[in-house]
């Protein structure tokens, strides 16, 4: 469960999601996986970290590939190298990207929780569900 609404009105949806405590933004930072990864670990998506890579799917960077730089909880962002605007200075600044329109290529598996979590998944899946 996202929020505390059961409404259909788009007006409480958006609402929920503005005023979402950070534990549970990070379910809507969830990204989809590649065919591979999606076979590999059979889930269809994960939440996104730092260190992922990913691919634009949508948008004016549809097809660039890079790491996710930096997520950003309070503005359900991410941040990925190589996705970069210049701005009037000539200066060049990352572009945020709802994480919506990205797709996970490859994970980061350096954090030591996150490899177990991926280890059990696959494992489950390996004996055919519980």
């Amino acid at each position: 469960m996202l929020a505390k609404t059961k409404s259909k009105q788009p007006r409480k949806q958006r609402k929920a999601i503005y005023e979402a405590p950070l534990h549970r933004r990070q379910k809507l930072m969830a990204v989809p996986l590649s065919k591979e990864l999606r076979k590999k670990y059979g889930r269809r998506s994960v939440p996104v970290r730092k260190g992922d890579e990913v691919r634009v799917m949508r948008g004016d960077f549809r097809g660039k590939e890079g790491k996710v730089f930096r997520v950003d909880l309070k503005k359900l962002r991410i941040y990925i190298d190589g996705v970069t605007r210049k701005k009037s200075t000539g200066e060049e600044v990352r572009v945020p990207v709802h994480p919506s329109n990205v797709m996970i290529t490859k994970l980061n598996l350096e954090d030591k929780k996150r490899q177990k979590i991926f280890e059990r998944i696959a494992a489950i899946k390996s004996t055919g569900g519980e």
